[in-house]
């Protein structure tokens, strides 16, 4: 116990001075600060899920004083910031806003996106979106995301399965398969360890150009399966 103690310390030290990627504390076990921009049900849902996990997390959004109360329901690894805040405080960042307000988001952070990790959970429906949406659908998500947030290294993830059940996932681990998209092979690596503490087993389906637009309602890919079915259908569609 005690040399696992020492090895976890070990690893976060070295990864705080830039000697180890992110991935090497991530598939450690060692606990990180995650910024998310977006505390609506799925924010809410998964950061409460890392908070159990042991990682610090900051909530934003556009409601400050909401995000104070949902901290302080949360316990002392729960802060609330604005969004550039919680965008310099995690060496992860989450999004999680309705998708035609992702061009805002991308502006406002700007260069606080450079180089990091961001889960993209953003979905476009037409019907809500308007032209943006419409125009995500048609180019595909994976690919408008990467525009409307450069220089982020994006997985798009929680996506296609209902916010509903993201905050009991924990009771089953593994039993469901979460399908991610991305480009950064360290990237895949953390936010999959990251997957993992929420309750779901990650299975990387492609890149973003390729199947960042089925990682949403509506398509072959929503809904729950295990991670052996997820595969399946993903296969159908490469």
């Amino acid at each position: 116990m005690t040399s696992r103690r020492t090895f976890l310390q070990t690893t976060a030290i070295a990864a705080l001075l830039g000697q180890l990627p992110l991935s090497a504390l991530a598939q450690s076990g060692g606990k990180m600060k995650i910024g998310i921009v977006g505390s609506g049900r799925v924010g809410s849902a998964v950061g409460g899920a890392w908070i159990k996990a042991g990682h610090e997390v900051m909530f934003s959004s556009l409601d400050l004083e909401a995000d104070r109360k949902l901290a302080a329901s949360l316990g002392p690894n729960a802060k609330a910031g604005t969004p550039r805040e919680a965008a310099a405080f995690g060496a992860v960042l989450m999004i999680s806003v309705p998708y035609r307000a992702l061009p805002a988001v991308g502006k406002d952070l700007g260069e606080l996106l450079k180089g990091k990790i961001v889960i993209d959970t953003c979905n476009p429906f037409a019907e809500r979106d308007g032209e943006i949406g419409v125009a995500a659908r048609q180019k595909g998500a994976g690919i408008a995301s990467m525009e409307y947030l450069p220089g982020a290294r994006i997985v798009r993830a929680f996506n296609a399965i209902g916010a509903a059940r993201m905050a009991q996932a924990h009771t089953s681990p593994g039993a469901v398969g979460m399908p991610i998209a991305g480009n950064d092979p360290e990237a895949i690596k953390v936010v999959s360890a990251l997957i993992r503490d929420v309750g779901y087993e990650p299975v990387l389906v492609g890149t973003l150009e390729k199947m960042g637009n089925y990682l949403m309602p509506g398509t072959p890919l929503a809904g729950e399966r295990s991670p052996e079915e997820v595969r399946k259908v993903a296969a159908t569609l490469k």
